[in-house]
């Protein structure tokens, strides 16, 4: 009687992990930003002697807030393309300001300094920190261009400085000229006639920044 040979149960293969698609890999970012955000949120709170309470909350909401955001976004962008580019923008500008700001109020806090050539000096060192935030950001997830040569990198980080410092000679050079040459108008007070020169400066500068970004810095 020939012998049979038991035959091994051989295990099935490990079919190979499921890549996370790029809108998987945005909302996960998103999210980062937002939890970013609210980190910056906390020197800011804390130089101001507000409640750190709203700050933590921040932590948990801004995650989920940014998270589905930009689900949104990716939904209008299938009528309008350009759209979920522009909300990535919007989203990076938002952790600049608040890098700016937490930067800024961090050293502020530390320091006890809140005037004088060394609050122009903290001003310079967070304005800096959030400009090389922005273009990184900006060049590796907003516009997604990497460089070619070292040449070339050296190229668009001058480009990205001049159009960053264009726009924000157009951010104080509009609220200047509205609250400082026209005046209120229409019957608001010189306080709300300033937060709207304020929103009108920050508005042109965004548009500037964005259509530089995208057509002189990080050109396809």
């Amino acid at each position: 009687m020939d012998e049979q040979i038991p035959q091994q149960n051989q295990a099935a293969p490990t079919p190979p992990p499921t890549p996370i698609s790029a809108l998987q890999k945005d909302v996960m970012l998103s999210a980062a930003i937002g939890l970013l955000c609210a980190i910056f949120i906390f020197p800011i709170a804390q130089n101001l002697e507000m409640k750190q309470s709203l700050a933590w909350i921040l932590v948990f909401a801004l995650p989920i807030l940014s998270a589905l955001g930009m689900r949104a976004a990716y939904w209008l962008a299938q009528k309008i393309k350009v759209f979920y580019q522009i909300a990535k923008f919007g989203l990076v500008g938002a952790l600049n300001t608040l890098v700016d700001w937490g930067i800024l109020n961090l050293l502020m806090f530390l320091t006890s300094i809140t005037s004088g050539y060394m609050f122009s000096a903290f001003k310079g060192i967070s304005f800096l920190v959030a400009m090389a935030n922005s273009y990184i950001w900006n060049k590796f997830w907003t516009f997604k261009k990497a460089d070619e040569t070292v040449k070339g990198g050296a190229k668009e980080m001058l480009q990205f400085f001049i159009v960053s410092l264009i726009g924000f000679a157009l951010n104080v050079g509009v609220a200047t000229l509205l609250v400082n040459v026209w005046g209120p108008q229409w019957g608001l007070n010189a306080a709300l006639w300033a937060n709207v020169g304020a929103l009108a400066g920050t508005l042109l500068g965004l548009v500037w920044n964005f259509l530089g970004y995208k057509l002189i810095v990080f050109k396809s």
